[in-house]
């Protein structure tokens, strides 16, 4: 009987085994294909739009020998799957070429303006999850009043309105009449040349470095931003909440909690969004991946000198290298969050782990 029982027990683990070993595969499969289609769109982009790299280079007035030799030792001579292959190499490498707009390496660009972006996403995604979350726990809970459908007509104005017209309107409003933001850029004139940063993120740096009036003025700068990118994250987030909680307390579990006389409170906080918390982490992540790539409008109408406005910047200079390897950078940045959102989703729920 202990033979048969150890036998069954070998087998249950060498079926978890392999299952595990199968997800781990399947995952680690769709990760490198989602990577190699990123590689193979940004590739075909730099090569159909009607921007010849080569000319932007060296001038649409330069001899055709020089045209020629600079065309060769781009290597745009060879075969196209050739140059897919050189592509690949250099991106994986870290070499996105030099950045016509800068003469600096594009990858050295990027490390410079992405933990501004980066700050802003991060304080915009905390606004959003801080506030979303309770707003759209108070409409579940609310269901079919008032609360609702103010909860509802914000999340639907933040889906509407166009985020550059927003923009505009909060600069006129909280800049231009009430003086209550600074204005549009990251850091006043006094301070830019005497501040040094050693991690690119202001707030923190000035926090570490015990320098308050910095961080006071950083703070003005980056609140009204940050703040509208918030609030479409409050959107989305509050509307997922919503939809999550009430799930939740249409379960069984909730009308046993309620038979045995726990609180309302305890109800809803403690035992609903508990459970709603598992699938909120994904939202949350998409969300902050959604604010990393999405913030082009935002960094262009705020003067935010982060990888938005140095995308934006690069493609009115035709600056390809520089557009295609801030793009390939959000593209991981993006699959990154994905994949750390599933993998935290799966430790959260071990309901997933066997799928």
């Amino acid at each position: 009987m202990a033979l048969s029982d150890t036998s069954a027990v070998t087998r249950r683990n060498r079926r978890r085994a392999s299952s595990a070993a199968m997800g781990l595969l399947r995952f680690a499969v769709t990760t490198l294909t989602t990577v190699f289609g990123l590689l193979v769109v940004t590739f075909f982009i730099g090569r159909v739009i009607p921007i010849d790299p080569v000319l932007a280079i060296v001038g649409d007035r330069a001899p055709a020998h020089v045209v020629e030799r600079t065309r060769i030792e781009l290597g745009l001579n060879l075969p196209l799957y050739q140059q897919f292959f050189i592509y690949v190499e250099q991106a994986l490498s870290g070499n996105f070429g030099t950045s016509v707009l800068t003469t600096n390496p594009v990858f050295e660009d990027i490390k410079r303006v992405f933990p501004a972006t980066i700050e802003l996403a991060t304080i915009g995604t905390l606004i959003g999850a801080i506030l979303g979350i309770p707003l759209g726990v108070l409409a579940a809970v609310k269901r079919g009043s008032i609360a609702d459908q103010v909860v509802r007509v914000i999340g639907l104005i933040g889906y509407s309105v166009p985020i550059f017209w927003l923009g505009l309107l909060s600069l006129v409003l909280f800049y231009a009449k009430l003086r209550w933001v600074a204005y549009p850029g990251r850091i006043d004139v006094v301070y830019e040349y005497t501040f040094t940063s050693t991690t690119g993120f202001f707030l923190f740096d000035a926090a570490w470095q015990g320098q308050w009036d910095v961080f006071r003025d950083v703070f003005r700068h980056v609140i009204l931003p940050a703040s509208l990118l918030g609030y479409f994250s409050l959107a989305y987030i509050s509307r997922m909440t919503r939809s999550f909680m009430l799930n939740e307390l249409s379960q069984e579990y909730i009308v046993a909690a309620r038979a045995k006389g726990l609180s309302e409170t305890r109800i809803i906080w403690f035992h609903a969004l508990r459970n709603a918390a598992v699938p909120l982490v994904t939202v949350i992540a998409l969300s902050y991946a959604g604010l990393l790539e999405g913030s082009v409008l935002t960094e262009t109408i705020f003067s935010w000198p982060g990888l938005g406005l140095y995308i934006t910047n690069s493609l009115q200079n035709a600056d390809m290298n520089a557009v295609l390897g801030g793009t390939l950078v959000i593209g991981a940045v993006f699959v990154g969050i994905n994949i750390f959102s599933d993998l935290l989703y799966r430790t959260l729920d071990p309901r997933t782990r066997s799928r």
